[in-house]
Formats: C-alpha cells, structure tokens, sequence
C-alpha cells in the first residue's frame, strides 16, 4: 500500500504510530540555552557503517516545537543507540544560524523557514527540504504599546529591526512591497531576533519585524502586531545536507520518523508541549499555549511539493531584488532541485522507541 500524501489513510497510519504514548513527565528537562553542554559544541561526525559511531549534529529551535519534543523525549538517542550513533543537539537561534551551520556541515539536519531554505539553496548550500513540521503564522510586524505607527505605509522613514535571511526579513520585504514602499524608504537593522525584540523596546529602532515564540512573549508585555498575513509567512522546513543523505540514509530516515512520532505526540499532548516551549524559551506558559494552540499549526501535510514549491516562487523575486540571490536562474534552480520527499513519503513513526 503506498498511500498519497493527501489521502486519509496516510494520515490514520501516523496517528496510530503515535497511539498508547501514556503520561510522561517533565522531570530532568533540557536546560536548554544556546551553547549549553550537551547541546551547544560542534562535535564533528565520523563513522556510521557497519556498527562504525557516527555523530548525528541535529539542531532544536524555539520556532520549532517538534525539535523541543524530540530533544526533551529522547527519542533519537533511544532509537539511535543500538546503531553505536550519538546525538548532539545545537540550538538555532533564527534560519540564518541554521543555513549557515548547514553549510558548513556542522549539523546534518536544520530547521528554517521556507524562505531561508531557499536563499540558501539559491546560493548553492548543498541542502535538501526532507519534510515540513509546521505551517506557522510566526512572522508580524510589531511596535511598542505607545507607538503611533498604525499601517505599513507608515514605516517610511523609520528604522525596523529584521534578521536577514530569514522569514520575518522576507515578510517585512513583502509588507513593505503590498503597501507601496519602497525597501530604500526604510532603514533595515540586522539583528538577531531576540536583539530586535530589545532594539524595538529600548527605542533603539521603530518596529521590529518579529518571530515566534520571541514574538508572543513581546506581545504579552503589551507590544501590537499591527501587521500580520498568513500569507506572507512560508511553511517550516526541515533540511538535510545532501552528504548526510547520501552517507547516512537510515539515520536519516529514523530522523524523520521521530519528528513524525512527535507531531502526532504534540497534537495530542498540547498540555506538554507548551510547558517544553514555555521551558526551553523562557515564556509563561500562556504566551506558549498562544503559540501553540493559535499560530503553529503542526497538523500539517508533512510532505514538501507544490504548494510550498508555490509559496516559494512568490518569494523568489524577493530574493532577487533585495541582492540576497545575483540571478533569478539561481532561484529557478534551486526550485528545481530543493526537495527530496523521499523519506518523508515511506516515513514510519512506529519505527521509533519511546517507551519512557
């Protein structure tokens, strides 16, 4: 049986792969900061045949929730184990810090927005799209409680905060576009996206072009998205080196099996996974369950094809014209070649150990 990837019964099989999880508990969670031990150095791969230790480098993320289970669970590390593989987790502080570790190979999967996985493929980072974990509304534009920018045409002349090479950057490019100005009018920042939540508090900059669960926690302090369309947000991707792919393709496939398993756990222990996310970024547990319950949308078709490949050509000339790409033949390119559903298509939660 090799259902599609839209049909019912694809979805029913992943459901049951996930059935009879039971209570967990949250005692001994990561504490999770970026560079922390266990899940901050770059420890270079070596091995992974015939019983040989290989070194998995995956990357966690705050605007990845699958990511928090996963690493929190244990799952890889129990699945994994009997294949002589470590797991080494690095936290991705934005898409820019996962692209660039991709390509230098110091991880072997990385989750980013759409739109930074296509500026990187565009600009030959050997990566591949292997599945989808969400289908986020995760980008707005945002500006302090007292301030009087209402509308997009409003930020001519002022300063936002934006972390290029990533999907707030790009939405701000497509807000600024939608309302008639022009990207010269406005001074861009290049912040980090927790620095431009503070460059926009502390008044250093006028609007901040904000990202999940960052942007939730700013929002609870009284900060406005005065700007949101789901449309201008892409889909969460999660990358590949085509090396590791090539090298290591059973690893790769029990890597996609997990985030399987954990979508399905996710939907149906929301309770758990916003205290993981509450945990791990340092939110109240009410700005979590926003994001979440309101803006995640994990329940999405996991495998990558036209639609996202839709999505992406949109962005494309954005990428273009803001001198991130030289040719739009690099952008057409990299639609050609960016997704690999592969592993995703034959993908079999049941295939992972998670008896704890």
């Amino acid at each position: 049986m090799n259902p599609s990837k839209n049909s019912p019964s694809r979805r029913s099989v992943l459901r049951a792969g996930a059935l009879g999880l039971g209570a967990v508990t949250l005692s001994g969670f990561l504490s999770a900061c970026a560079g922390e031990g266990s899940g901050g150095e770059n420890v270079p791969s070596q091995g992974g045949g015939d019983g040989e230790a290989f070194t998995l480098n995956i990357d966690f993320a705050t605007y990845n929730p699958l990511s928090l289970v996963i690493k929190e669970k244990g799952w890889l590390e129990e699945t994994l184990k009997d294949q002589n593989v470590t797991v080494n987790w690095i936290q991705s502080a934005g898409s820019n810090k996962a692209n660039e570790n991709l390509r230098a190979e110091a991880i072997h999967v990385g989750s980013t927005a759409g739109s930074a996985a296509l500026l990187a493929r565009a600009n030959n980072s050997p990566i591949k799209v292997v599945s989808l974990y969400s289908r986020p509304e995760w980008a707005a534009l945002v500006v302090p409680a007292d301030s009087d920018i209402t509308e997009v045409a409003d930020l001519k002349g002022k300063s936002v905060a934006a972390t290029k090479g990533t999907d707030p950057y790009f939405f701000l490019l497509q807000a600024l576009q939608d309302a008639g100005v022009d990207p010269s009018e406005v001074t861009v920042q290049n912040l980090q996206h927790a620095d431009g939540r503070s460059a926009m508090e502390n008044g250093s900059v006028d609007a901040w072009s904000g990202l999940d669960p960052i942007m939730a926690g700013a929002e609870e302090k009284g900060a406005k998205l005065f700007f949101r369309n789901l449309e201008f947000n892409t889909y969460g991707f999660l990358n590949a080196t085509e090396s590791f792919l090539q090298e290591q393709p059973e690893i790769a496939q029990t890597v996609v099996d997990a985030y399987e398993y954990a979508r399905e756990w996710a939907q149906e222990n929301v309770d758990e996974t916003v205290k993981i996310l509450a945990e791990v970024a340092g939110l109240d547990e009410s700005v979590a369950r926003k994001v979440i319950a309101e803006r995640s949308n994990l329940d999405v078709d996991p495998v990558p094809g036209d639609a996202q490949l839709e999505v992406l050509r949109r962005v494309g000339p954005y990428l273009v014209e803001s001198g991130d790409v030289s040719d739009q033949s690099q952008v057409d390119d990299a639609l050609d070649t960016i997704i690999d559903a592969s592993f995703i298509e034959k993908a079999d939660p049941s295939t992972i150990k998670a008896d704890a």
